[in-house]
């Protein structure tokens, strides 16, 4: 893939998601939904058929050769994600979001168990009892980066947000174990052998290994820091820590059956997170960095949206799996952060509406997919398929539940009239004479008439 079409394709992912979220503000839709949309329109199954290199995505190849944008957008996620566990935050909410984000991930993993091994009894060729299990696992990733997306283009603000925004961070961590013992016992169904390494010892090396080298990250970040005094040079400082650590959690290595590998997203988050405690000027650069990784944001969704699979709607089987798979999963989030909520002596709107924020499902999901190859080439097919398939309907509903949820809460609220006002006046100003001259004559031609 050469430059040049390397570099048209994400101009036109860019024009596409911001051109697409103008059209999507008739129907009030959130900014993520659109540029998904956008993804979709410009991705391999319709402007892509066109075969033009660089005016759309081709294939799901093409797509794949921006990985690295994805990579480094969930880095930049995670790395603003640590900012909600600040420490005076977390004598608030901390009990609370750890609590929550444990009981809703095992409950939603235990309430697709049950519904899919009750399926695999009765169409047993179609959906093997390893896929199942696996599955179940899969079901405790939530999205971070459209729950993320939402916050930020709606300002909300209030108890559930403050509340939702550890609980999703968290759940990568809960995830990953719950994964990583399901798996397990889907791999040693097949192979007959269960192994103790596979099932426990490789997913905590994985949690340990991650949140050390986090810390080691943002500690020596906050000291580079200290070294500057222009805040300027203090964020590109920050981005190139966020680079540094996406690119140090990619290593792995083996020792006979022990994995020593790092999860991005914990290690990102974790030098979120020490940065924001130990370096009085976090919270300026956090802001920053937020304005900084926008446009880059709205190119992920957009690459996120061309790599949904429209094909997977061709299987019915494989529809009525994923259906289930949905049902069972949102019940289980919901039912579970909604008692545990309750237990923990959460307000009501937050018991209420704190299940339906937490559905949107992605790219931590996707990632578990590719582990689920293990399982053999039938298995890891369906797997795969059935979380593409999920991926599609979450990715384009989610955000926008977890709006509607959000403004139910009260934490969504309109912009005041006055604000309105004010930007129409600036843009009224900012216009070129001529224009406002032509724009009073018609005005005043309508009147005559």
């Amino acid at each position: 893939m050469d430059v040049l079409h390397t570099l048209l394709a994400l101009s036109v992912a860019l024009f596409a998601g911001l051109l697409m979220s103008r059209l999507t503000k008739i129907w009030n839709l959130p900014a993520v939904t659109a540029y998904l949309v956008a993804g979709i329109l410009i991705g391999p199954y319709c402007l892509g058929q066109l075969g033009v290199p660089g005016l759309g995505f081709i294939s799901s190849e093409d797509v794949g050769n921006y990985d690295i944008i994805s990579d480094v957008a969930l880095g930049f996620i995670a790395f603003t994600m640590g900012n909600e566990f600040r420490l005076s935050s977390l004598k608030k909410t901390g009990k609370q979001a750890t609590v929550i984000a444990v009981f809703q991930a095992v409950t939603a993993t235990l309430f697709v168990d049950i519904a899919l091994i009750g399926l695999h009894f009765i169409i047993p060729e179609q959906l093997p009892l390893a896929a199942a299990i696996t599955l179940g696992a899969i079901a405790t990733a939530t999205a971070p980066a459209a729950t993320l997306m939402v916050v930020r283009q709606y300002k909300a603000k209030g108890p559930l947000t403050s509340l939702l925004l550890p609980i999703v961070a968290l759940d990568d961590a809960v995830g990953l174990v719950v994964f990583a013992v399901s798996f397990g016992i889907a791999k040693a169904m097949i192979s007959g052998a269960l192994s103790i390494v596979s099932v426990l010892v490789n997913p905590l090396i994985e949690i340990v290994l991650s949140l050390l080298l986090g810390m080691l990250a943002g500690a020596a970040l906050t000291r580079l820091e200290a070294m500057f005094h222009s805040n300027r040079n203090r964020m590109s400082m920050t981005i190139a820590f966020v680079f540094l650590t996406v690119a140090l959690a990619a290593l792995e290595w083996r020792v006979g059956e022990v994995v020593i590998g790092f999860s991005p997203l914990l290690v990102c988050m974790m030098l979120g997170t020490v940065f924001c405690n130990i370096c009085p000027l976090s919270e300026d650069l956090m802001d920053r960095a937020d304005d900084w990784s926008a446009p880059l944001l709205a190119v992920f969704f957009v690459i996120s949206g061309a790599e949904l699979r429209l094909e997977v709607f061709g299987e019915l089987t494989m529809v009525l799996i994923g259906v289930i798979y949905i049902i069972f999963r949102s019940a289980g989030k919901y039912f579970g952060a909604h008692f545990s909520a309750k237990a923990v002596g959460c307000d009501e709107k937050t018991v209420k509406y704190l299940g339906i924020t937490l559905l949107p499902q992605a790219g931590v999901a996707l990632g578990m997919c590719v582990s689920a190859q293990a399982l053999g080439a039938a298995d890891g097919l369906l797997v795969r398929n059935i979380v593409l398939f999920s991926v599609l309907i979450y990715e384009l509903v989610g955000p926008l539940l977890t709006k509607e949820a959000l403004t139910a809460a009260g934490e969504i609220t309109a912009k005041p009239r006055e604000v309105l006002e004010r930007r129409a006046k600036a843009l009224a100003e900012a216009e070129p004479k001529e224009f406002l001259e032509e724009r009073e004559a018609k005005k005043h031609k309508k009147q005559d008439l």
